[in-house]
């Protein structure tokens, strides 16, 4: 009787596997087919990753070393397989990354639809749960509008915003730190040019402010945890292109292995250190604003820790690796254009006639704010905007089977000719001279932060960290790019310079 019932169950098994690998998939590639939508060939199990991976390889061996400085900011070249099928099947175009069906749009229209649409039909992809739970955590990458709402009610772009003011001391202290680094290095040198490699020290910035402002006195401790989450964040990265490949996360293998480690770490870290802080005493920081906002919303323990968990995952990213990445590329791109230098000097010396900034003085520097617009839009710190179809939905005048993913990529965006000129590829700051409306033809297609609902928290934050630091560095140097300076900017969780930022600086 028992072996009738588990070949039963093996067959039902592959019954299913076969249905939800094979026929649904080319159900879906079928109905987008009907309506006009063209992509790759995909192959069965596979899709097109084999594709996606030939295309990276042959982009990173025929990279080369860019002109010093670079004049071309082509990050739309990190996915190359995207360019070339759109080139080849247009603005709107299917692919597969396994079992995974996604519609690509470039269409600035349709993007806008996607972006403003409160529909929880098209909510975040359950891959991302899956691939970049580790990471982030599996409340804050929920589909599920209700608890969506609960914590947006409680980790707020306004939350970052009242905060801000408060923390400018925290962002002071920092940048002084780096800029006292910097001289000493230069001392050290005996008042000669230095060769820098900044990325570093951008993170030792952003990460000081964000371990202060969320951890309170307990902040070293809490700049352990954004070391692991690091690690967690580079080893998480290296499998976005192969989320539809069905099984592969569980397998132990040795990525796996220290991807499920590293949570662990983390997840235990951060609620010992919550622990701590509840015998020590009340401490008003973003941790504490945390716990007193899981205690209003969840009834167990386990949802209370959870939420804390995931929230201070998601604050890494959204206050501390978008402002340091955002400042390495800000530094390439002023080293590259002294006249740049020269014009947010001379503003920065108007403003504050030798104090140092403070929000009110930050707000009346429009050079500066010009020039970080433009990093923004040629390194965009929220690369891709990705959705998912949970029930059969029209989006613009295609309607897309429920299981689709729908994804946007900004770089392309943000560098299109027919939205923002010919100039488009070059650093250009004075596009912004009359804000977005005046930069380019459609203002929605400007989404460094992400747009919508669901725009980057932290958004605040990292603009007032990037221009204290960058007026306090514009004040006390001058600096052009290193020899030792390669441009390759490379996808991770955003795109980042993959042989780092090297600058070589002078004390003015």
């Amino acid at each position: 009787m028992l072996f009738p019932i588990i070949i039963a169950l093996v067959l039902g098994f592959i019954v299913h596997l076969y249905i939800s690998l094979v026929i649904k998939p080319q159900k879906i590639q079928k109905i987008l087919k009907q309506q006009g939508i063209d992509g790759p060939p995909p192959r069965i199990l596979l899709g097109n990753v084999l594709e996606i991976k030939k295309s990276r390889d042959a982009a990173a061996k025929a990279a080369v070393k860019d002109s010093n400085p670079p004049t071309i900011h082509d990050t739309a070249s990190v996915f190359p397989f995207l360019e070339q099928w759109r080139k080849q099947y247009g603005q709107l175009f299917r692919f597969s990354l396994g079992n995974l069906q996604v519609l690509y749009v470039s269409d600035p229209d349709v993007v806008k639809e996607i972006t403003t649409t409160t529909s929880q039909d098209l909510g975040r992809p359950a891959y991302q749960q899956k691939t970049f739970g580790p990471l982030l955590g599996q409340g804050i990458l929920t589909s599920n509008g209700s608890i969506w709402a609960r914590q947006r009610k409680i980790m707020a772009p306004e939350l970052f915003m009242d905060k801000v003011r408060g923390m400018m001391n925290i962002i002071s202290e920092s940048a002084v730190t780096v800029v006292n680094t910097w001289k000493q290095e230069i001392e050290a040198n005996n008042g000669g040019v230095v060769d820098l490699a900044v990325d570093g020290y951008m993170k030792r910035f952003s990460g000081d402010i964000i371990s202060r402002a969320c951890f309170g006195s307990s902040y070293s401790k809490g700049q352990d945890i954004f070391v692991m989450l690091a690690a967690l964040q580079e080893l998480v990265s290296k499998k976005t292109m192969s989320v539809g490949l069905p099984g592969l996360r569980h397998l132990p293998t040795s990525s796996n292995r220290k991807i499920w480690g590293l949570e662990k770490e983390v997840r235990a870290s951060i609620l010992k250190l919550v622990k701590e802080r509840q015998k020590a005493g009340y401490e008003k920081d973003l941790l504490q604003t945390l716990v007193e906002g899981a205690k209003g919303t969840y009834s167990t323990s386990a949802a209370m820790d959870q939420f804390i968990v995931d929230n201070c995952r998601n604050i890494y990213l959204a206050g501390f690796e978008t402002s340091a990445v955002s400042a390495s590329w800000c530094l390439m791109l002023l080293a590259s254009n002294p006249d740049w230098q020269t014009r947010i000097r001379d503003e920065v010396h108007q403003v504050c006639q030798g104090r140092l900034p403070d929000i009110d003085m930050l707000r009346k520097m429009k050079q500066l704010h010009t020039v970080i617009q433009e990093t923004m839009r040629l390194y965009p710190p929220t690369p891709t905007l990705a959705r998912e179809v949970s029930k059969d939905m029209k989006i613009g005048n295609v309607m897309v089977p429920k299981g689709v993913n729908v994804w946007t990529m900004v770089a392309p965006l943000h560098t299109d000719t027919q939205i923002w000129g010919p100039d488009a590829l070059q650093f250009n700051p004075e596009r912004f001279q009359n804000g977005i409306s005046g930069a380019c033809k459609n203002p929605n297609s400007y989404m460094p932060f992400g747009f919508g609902q669901r725009v980057c928290v932290g958004q605040h934050l990292a603009m007032v960290e990037l221009k204290f630091l960058m007026a306090l560095i514009m004040s006390n140097f001058s600096f052009t790019l290193s020899p030792k300076y390669v441009h390759k900017p490379e996808m991770t969780m955003m795109i980042e310079p993959k042989h780092g930022v090297h600058i070589l600086i002078n004390k003015l």
